[in-house]
């Protein structure tokens, strides 16, 4: 079944019928997980959503609206009450932004200027933006990071800047991307670049550190590309310096056996940390190739899922360690099928993963890591974005703009294809009854 809403909704103003004009009064209750989506996959971090009502198949009366975001950004959605949100900036990185949306029509409420960027990180231009990390939202605040361009705190109501950090500095090398997360009042951020690597606490009141902890990481680069076969090293040394360094992902914060954990991914390990004191609790030492972390860490049933970049190798840890614990609470590992990019997911027992290019998804028995099923999307393509679940469901969404729904179940069952005919990157968001998505050049609202 395919559905064109990006076509449909042209018919639909062709006829004389505003987008925005089937729009319903937006959901207040921020208390219900189900009516905002506040970070980075969602009030769980996990891709899932409470919310019902959840449309499978999009068309003409599914599209409430579609809102024009100017420059460019690749970071999520975030909803709050009747605000959505997403950071965007000028090609050059020059200058960066907030937007706020409102939920219920598509018009634009805020549109502020965060961060003029004397010296934006321009290299690798293609492979990502300069607004790229999710905001994290909550009643009457949002945070929106920028990596080494800066981090503020906005009123959501006025627009106003509440506070701002511009002194934390690393090198991305290809921009940033780790987003923002949250224990109490901290707010956790990571900074894995080629010159310097570490995590950092904030205290969301007043943005001042509670804790900086460096990075605790040697390994020999140059032994890491002889032991795969690179006969020049010194000239990808030079072309590439440190770039073992750099890691993109964000962290997530757990509760295991009573003890709060901050899951945090760099090049090469990942740490867990107390989310009070920054002290480190244990570690996990990626192999092979295991930088560029981009994905988030997944927590389930009592294992954290971890993917470990350019090797693609997902590995199940057991989080109840200390020190480092590679060799004695990795209970299991799979690299066919893992992704780069693209974070799992874990339904019912079941983690699914979809791959980088190609489109094809591997679910895995979550606890002993078995295959459950491996198949093609069929549209297959590339999937930069996480998916996102719901009433037992889950959302594929690929670069090409294709939205795929499949059955959250152990046998692969396609519900429903819908097309855009614009790039998804971002990861969609979801609140009662809707499903936000970002293109590369708008934001939709589809809703039964």
């Amino acid at each position: 079944m395919r559905t064109t809403p990006c076509l449909l909704i042209a018919a639909a103003l062709v006829a004389g019928l505003p987008a925005a004009a089937t729009g319903q009064a937006a959901a207040t209750d921020s208390a219900d997980p189900a009516r905002h989506w506040n970070q980075f996959r969602g009030p769980s971090g996990d891709g899932h959503s409470p919310a019902t009502g959840v449309p499978v198949t999009f068309g003409a009366t599914s599209l409430r609206w579609k809102t024009a975001i100017h420059d460019e950004g690749w970071s999520s959605p975030v909803i709050w009450g009747d605000q959505v949100w997403v950071t965007t900036a000028r090609e050059d990185g020059t200058q960066v932004f907030a937007v706020a949306v409102d939920l219920a029509t598509g018009e634009i409420v805020h549109d502020i200027k965060v961060f003029d960027v004397a010296e934006p990180q321009v290299a690798w231009d293609g492979h990502n933006t300069h607004a790229t990390p999710t905001p994290l939202i909550e009643d009457g605040r949002i945070y929106v990071h920028f990596g080494a361009y800066g981090t503020a705190a906005l009123d959501t109501r006025t627009g106003g800047k509440l506070w701002e950090r511009r002194d934390l500095k690393t090198d991305h090398r290809v921009r940033p991307a780790s987003s923002p997360v949250e224990s109490g009042n901290a707010l956790f951020l990571a900074y894995d670049g080629v010159d310097r690597q570490f995590a950092a606490a904030l205290d969301k009141r007043n943005g001042k550190t509670i804790w900086l902890r460096n990075r605790e990481i040697a390994t020999d680069f140059a032994e890491k590309l002889r032991a795969f076969g690179v006969e020049d090293i010194e000239g990808a040394l030079a072309a590439k310096p440190n770039d073992n360094r750099k890691a993109y992902a964000t962290s997530t914060v757990i509760e295991h056996e009573g003890r709060r954990q901050l899951v945090s991914p760099a090049a090469e390990v990942t740490f867990a940390y107390d989310p009070e004191t920054g002290e480190e609790l244990w570690r996990v030492v990626h192999e092979g190739w295991g930088w560029n972390v981009a994905s988030r860490p997944v927590y389930a049933d009592g294992l954290v899922y971890l993917t470990q970049g350019v090797s693609r190798l997902l590995v199940a840890v057991d989080p109840g360690g200390a020190g480092d614990v590679t060799g004695t609470r990795v209970v299991w590992s799979e690299s066919r099928g893992a992704p780069e990019i693209p974070s799992p997911i874990v339904a019912d027992g079941v983690l699914y993963m979809v791959s980088d290019s190609g489109g094809v998804v591997t679910a895995l028995d979550a606890a002993t890591g078995e295959q459950v099923f491996k198949a093609r999307l069929p549209a297959g393509g590339d999937h930069w974005a996480s998916p996102v679940a719901a009433e037992g469901r889950i959302y594929f969404t690929g670069t090409g703009g294709t939205v795929t729904v499949i059955a959250a179940s152990r046998e692969f069952e396609v519900l429903a294809e819908n097309e855009f005919d614009e790039r998804l990157i971002a990861s969609p968001a979801i609140v009662d009854g809707s499903i936000v998505f970002r293109s590369d050049r708008h934001l939709y609202r589809i809703s039964n």
